[in-house]
């Protein structure tokens, strides 16, 4: 709790602000039209927008509760899941690849974590409900967003709030529900033609939860999120914004020695957008950011010290990274262009201590640099018609400096101290997509995309591969190059998808965990050669005027080719099957989870967040949800998840864990049993 009270009243003043914007008193500003229907609960994601592309709005309520960060959220989407902690900050998984092969983006700026074992990734920092709009982009299909994004691309974005005279848009919700959650949000928007202020913030808070055997999970956690915008919106063409936000947040883990007593966050922003411009240039885009992660570990803040520990201890962890990126979009008839350039600089540096708040004490060590430039360009041919061609390409200039003196815990001299690595990268796709009347659409793609290995890669792993001197020196870059297939249908009545992929992947990076010996446990960085494959489908049958029938289906194979073995942390095959009936100011809605099991494991081995336990039992679980909207300004929404009190665990888990993140006995941590849940949503 310490962390929480260096902003004594910012907790309180979003309690209060959302309390008078749900006040009974404004209904009567929002009397419109009662006859619409209501926003449906999502419980099962929409068809794709466009091919190997989802965008949806992360306010629209969601069944499990509604989500306390990204990667939870994102779980809606077929081919995504999350290895497990405890109650919050999941690390997001797609396809069953993980760590920076998934680039993440908020407001189209980068905020990495900072924690050497991704206790802090970056949608630990990203509340879904203050952003207007989620787009993931599957597997390598896109060149415009950042480098290494072989698995996908995820960008949580706030849209520019446009006023033809002075007014304000509000938007504000509370939650309650089992293990004390308690939630709440709030978005204002203040303007008039020449410009706009928008702030908003929330705060989400739950205790520990029991588990279907009614047994107590460490899962408490605490967080808050403020930010404000000002833009200068002289025509509609035009927009030049200025951000700034803060945050910060306690967790307690169930499956590491230490649980997160602080995650601090500043950002800042400075973006410029210009539509309809003179000629065949359509629209010039330019945006620098600021992010900075100061990230607390310790055994003490939160539970009990650890009685295998000597004594209480803390690490201190700091991530800073600024960038930019300019780019511009060129049309002629069907022909369409986009480029532009990106940069990225980023420092990491640590402190640690033994013994309570010793940490505050100890001087920042600067153990890392990183940098990034670079060159862009997609190209569309048939835009607008019933035949394109897309494809693009990329070149990045990557760096990476070794500034630690020493290394391990006996602080031995490091090898490689002040040593630089430099790697020039290359990445491109080809998109063919063919529509066929107003039903049918077809597409196939191969995309490329080399990745630098990351922090965590290069410099938590204590040893690289076999006769290199450590893992920064002999961690190669991964290469990946995949097929992606897919089809869409669309009809009054029924709308249905089907993707498929197939990749290869050389010199991918596997993290190896050995336990036990005089040293404890280790951990080793190399590169093998692996395969991936896999598949999602999904559809919405609507029989009647009301009914809506829904499924989504997901599979994902990973081989490690070099070891004739399964890649670690692959999920399971996993379906949702959906029934909603929805009335003009009411609905009802039951989802059904269906996970089989994994027993293709890769025992004793992982990737860079996480480990195979063994082989995972299958489960299914029953969620009820329904909503009522009181008027057109407020609505309420009700549900209860793990209808049947079930006991299980996802496959994608993290193992126990000893001091300072590293794996030691295996935990396998049991889901949330019987969680009841209201939320209330209001809109001006």
């Amino acid at each position: 709790m310490k962390s929480l009270s260096r902003m004594p009243g910012a907790p309180a003043c979003l309690s209060v602000c959302v309390c008078i914007a749900l006040f009974p008193q404004l209904a009567h500003a929002a009397e419109r039209d009662l006859t619409r229907t209501l926003d449906t609960l999502v419980v099962t994601a929409a068809a794709p927008s466009s091919p190997l592309q989802w965008v949806t709005d992360p306010r629209v309520p969601r069944q499990p509760v509604p989500a306390s960060d990204g990667a939870d959220y994102l779980k809606t989407v077929p081919g995504f899941s999350a290895i497990r902690n405890g109650g919050t900050n999941g690390d997001p998984v797609l396809r069953g690849l993980s760590g920076s092969r998934l680039n993440i983006l908020s407001n189209d700026g980068n905020l990495i974590g900072a924690c050497p074992a991704r206790m802090d990734n970056p949608l630990s920092y990203i509340a879904p409900e203050t952003y207007d709009r989620l787009t993931v982009i599957k597997g390598p299909q896109s060149v415009r967003w950042g480098p290494g994004a072989s698995a996908g691309t995820v960008r949580f974005e706030r849209e520019t709030p446009r006023f033809d005279s002075p007014g304000m848009e509000l938007k504000a919700s509370a939650l309650g529900g089992s293990n004390n959650r308690n939630d709440q949000m709030l978005d204002a928007s203040f303007g008039s033609t020449p410009g706009y202020v928008r702030v908003n913030g929330n705060r989400s808070e739950s205790d520990d939860y029991r588990d279907g055997n009614g047994d107590v999970v460490p899962s408490r956690w605490r967080k808050w999120n403020a930010d404000a915008a000002i833009g200068w919106t002289p025509d509609a063409d035009t927009v030049l914004e200025l951000s700034a936000g803060r945050g910060d947040a306690i967790a307690r883990y169930a499956g590491r020695g230490m649980d997160g007593a602080a995650f601090k966050r500043d950002s800042y922003g400075l973006r410029f957008e210009r539509d309809n411009l003179p000629g065949a240039w359509d629209k010039l885009q330019a945006n620098l950011y600021y992010n900075n992660a100061d990230h607390l570990m310790d055994n003490y803040t939160l539970r009990t010290p650890n009685p295998a520990s000597s004594m209480p201890m803390a690490s201190n962890v700091e991530r800073r990274t600024t960038g930019g990126r300019v780019s511009s979009e060129w049309r002629w008839q069907d022909v369409a262009i986009v480029a532009g350039v990106d940069a990225q600089d980023s420092r990491h540096r640590s402190r640690n201590g033994m013994g309570r708040n010793t940490w505050r004490q100890s001087p920042w060590k600067r153990d890392a640099d990183f940098s990034s430039q670079g060159l862009f360009s997609e190209l569309t041919l048939g835009e607008g018609t019933a035949q394109r061609w897309i494809g693009g390409l990329r070149v990045d200039k990557a760096q990476a400096k070794d500034r630690r003196a020493t290394t391990g815990m006996m602080n031995m001299p490091n090898p490689t101290a002040g040593q630089k690595r430099k790697e020039n990268l290359g990445s491109g796709f080809l998109r063919y997509e063919r529509d066929h009347g107003q039903a049918w659409t077809w597409y196939a793609g191969v995309g490329h995309s080399e990745r630098m290995p990351d922090y965590w890669e290069l410099f938590s792993a204590n040893a690289g591969p076999a006769g290199s001197v450590n893992a920064f020196t002999g961690v190669k870059p991964e290469k990946t190059t995949q097929l992606d297939l897919g089809m869409q249908f669309r009809s009054e009545k029924l709308d249905a998808w089907v993707s498929a992929y197939a990749g290869r992947l050389q010199d991918y990076i596997l993290f190896q965990y050995r336990s036990g010996g005089m040293m404890g446990s280790s951990t080793q960085a190399r590169n093998v050669d692996a395969r991936i494959a896999g598949a999602e489908a999904g559809l919405e049958w609507r029989p009647a005027q009301a009914w809506k029938l829904g499924s989504t289906l997901a599979y994902a194979w990973g081989e490690n080719r070099s070891e004739n073995r399964p890649l670690p942390q692959i999920p399971p095959l996993e379906g949702r099957f959906s029934a909603a009936y929805e009335q003009a100011r009411w609905s009802a809605a039951a989802l059904l989870r269906v996970v089989s099991r994994q027993s293709r494991v890769a025992q004793d081995e992982g990737n860079v967040v996480a480990r195979d336990l063994g082989p995972s039992a299958g489960f299914a679980t029953l969620s009820l949800n329904g909503a009522y909207r009181i008027n057109d300004g407020l609505r309420a929404s009700v549900g209860v998840d793990n209808l049947f009190d079930r006991a299980y665990a996802e496959h994608l888990n993290l193992a126990g864990s000893a001091d300072f993140g590293f794996p030691a006995d295996p935990v396998r941590i049991n889901e949330p049993g019987r969680t009841f849940w209201l939320k209330l949503d209001y809109r001006y």
